[in-house]
């Protein structure tokens, strides 16, 4: 199902947004403040992104820019009363792929987010997060915060696994098998050991990645 982020904090637009959107199919989820939005985009993230401008603790503008630095193709549409000409120029200079000004129709908004989504395809996907840890699959790139880190492609992998079972323990013997015996390199269970430890290092040891002794590692959002 496609997901919406809808960071709003006047909640009769945003109620009425979520009812027509999911009488459409679409999965909305709103939140009222822009950290909020901030840190559920941290622990998943939705196909698009619609943002208002004014929000009680910040402006939209802010976290717009935030989430391009971190997903570039993520699609991203203002929703605001801003309609000066020089506020719509500045929203897309911050990154929005789209500018709707309030009041507007449903109807318009609806077929503004297929527009989008049908161009962009279903981007999402390509993109794994834990707290400040992030993978774009396209490029096969990991970044931590903003930096992108250079990893080796067994530790890729290992991190590739564990963002993908996140919130679950992966056992030792399942990710020796999926990262080394698939391809016929046999190893002993130290080699998995050194991976993690030089994975840790190259990540600055978050805390989201955690090792459940003489059983695995497991990948979990910290509240």
């Amino acid at each position: 199902m496609t997901e919406i982020y809808y960071i709003e904090d006047d909640e009769n637009i945003a109620i009425a947004v979520k009812e027509y959107l999911s009488q459409k199919g679409y999965a909305v989820s709103i939140f009222g403040t822009l950290k909020s939005g901030k840190k559920a985009l941290e622990r998943h993230i939705p196909s698009i992104a619609l943002i208002d401008w004014n929000m009680p603790d910040g402006e939209g503008a802010g976290l717009c820019r935030w989430i391009r630095s971190k997903w570039k193709e993520l699609p991203i549409i203002f929703l605001t009363v801003r309609d000066d000409t020089h506020d719509i120029i500045s929203g897309f200079k911050d990154g929005a792929d789209d500018y709707v000004t309030k009041p507007f129709e449903l109807e318009v908004l609806y077929s503004r987010i297929h527009a989008l989504l049908r161009r962009s395809g279903n981007l999402h996907s390509q993109y794994l997060s834990c707290g400040s840890i992030s993978i774009d699959k396209n490029r096969t790139a990991v970044f931590c915060g903003e930096e992108e880190i250079t990893v080796s492609q067994a530790e890729y992998q290992l991190l590739q696994i564990l963002m993908e079972n996140k919130g679950k323990t992966v056992t030792r013997e399942r990710l020796l098998t999926q990262i080394w015996d698939s391809n016929g390199n046999f190893v002993n269970d130290n080699t998995l050991t050194v991976t993690m430890k030089r994975l840790r290092e190259k990540l600055s040891s978050p805390s989201c990645l955690k090792t459940i002794r003489s059983f695995g590692y497991r990948m979990e959002d910290i509240v």
